[in-house]
């Protein structure tokens, strides 16, 4: 599994910026519209909240198990959660966990 984790978190690093720089691309960085993209619909809506929910859920699970178990510090995590995505860290996470 360990090998499988590296490879997800590669892939989560590498494409959401596919779509990240397709947005800069044609818009420029524009913080404010991208914040108010997420938000745009319903269906953009629901899936930047399951996003938020999951990425708090996920920095909850990892300061429990770092207090309660030796496992990673998650001050990486949280920044690979905030500048690439939960698709990203989790993974990350998760091989750090197998070493």
């Amino acid at each position: 599994m360990k090998k499988i984790y590296l490879i997800l978190a590669f892939l989560g690093a590498v494409v959401p910026y596919i779509f990240f720089f397709q947005f800069i691309q044609l818009e420029g960085f524009n913080l404010p519209l991208f914040m108010s993209s997420l938000f745009v619909n319903g269906a953009s809506s629901g899936f930047s909240v399951d996003l938020l929910i999951s990425s708090l859920v996920f920095w909850l699970l990892m300061f429990q198990q770092y207090k309660k178990q030796n496992q990673p510090k998650p001050y990486l995590f949280i920044l690979l959660n905030i500048t690439i995505g939960l698709s990203c860290a989790l993974p990350a996470y998760l091989y750090m966990r197998e070493k």
